[in-house]
């Protein structure tokens, strides 16, 4: 009874996993520019990839793996924001600008714009 209840709650974390993934590839097709296309795919991506690791330690319980999907959990809490956020610099510093249902945009109010920094930099040369 109890191998059945784990076998059924791997299978909810599996699809619910898929499921946003599924969600993340088609935020990345459908949404109109880069910073929403890396948003959807950055917290979709980080969540679905991380029920599937979950699901895969809880099937194969043994600490190799359970020890190699906590890495692999951390390692993707850690680096998808770091990642998501140099990718949303760098398309708004390389001219990409936000759709037109944006509401805010802090960067181009603040000392640290991005691309201000780009043009200086290219006016200096």
């Amino acid at each position: 009874m109890l191998d059945q209840i784990a076998q059924a709650i791997v299978g909810i974390l599996a699809v619910a996993g898929s499921f946003f993934c599924l969600v993340a590839a088609l935020g990345v097709v459908r949404l109109p520019d880069a910073l929403t296309r890396m948003h959807a795919s950055s917290k979709a991506g980080t969540l679905g990839c991380g029920l599937v690791l979950l699901a895969v330690a809880l099937f194969f319980p043994g600490l190799d793996v359970v020890a190699r999907v906590v890495a692999a959990i951390l390692f993707l809490l850690l680096t998808t924001p770091v990642a998501a956020h140099m990718i949303g610099r760098a398309a708004y510093a390389s001219g990409e600008s936000p759709a037109a249902g944006t509401v805010r945009d802090d960067l181009a109010k603040g000392p640290d714009n991005p691309r201000r920094r780009l043009l200086e930099k290219a006016g200096r040369r």
